[in-house]
This record gives structure tokens, sequence and C-alpha cells, in this order.
């Protein structure tokens, strides 16, 4: 099993750490409320586990630029 991290604004793949047995304390996850694990953390029947993050282009861009925040998806 992997978790793979991906930009939720531009797809960006952010990193993945592979041969895991899936713990959300460590990573931070067990933090999330459930409305924000069901938008954030996908499930693959695979047995992966794909998390939306945010990049650190897309972070900057949302920062200088408050009215991105309308939109789902950022080019950079």
């Amino acid at each position: 099993m992997a978790i793979h991290y991906h930009c939720r604004h531009c797809g960006q793949k952010l990193g993945s750490l592979n041969d895991l047995t899936l713990d959300y304390e460590p990573l931070g996850l067990h933090t999330l409320n459930q409305e924000e694990k069901n938008d954030m953390v996908h499930h693959h029947s695979s047995g992966d586990v794909y998390v939306q993050a945010i990049c650190e282009d897309c972070q900057e861009s949302l920062e200088s630029n408050p009215d991105f925040h309308q939109y789902d998806y950022l080019i950079h």
C-alpha cells in the first residue's frame, strides 16, 4: 500500500509514501473531521490512498490573489 499526495488545485504530484500500513496519526490525518476526510482522503481499490493537499505554488497564488479561492483548479 502507498499513500500519494497531490495538489487539489493544480494536480501536481507532491510525493508518495510506499510500503506503509495506514496510520492516520503520524500523518496528521487524525486531526481532520469526517467532512474533511471525505473531501481530502480517497481510498483506491488497489489499497492505495490518495490525499489532496496544496502545493507551495498554489498556496502562494491563493495568498496573493484571494479571489482565486472561487476556482477549483489553478494553472501555474
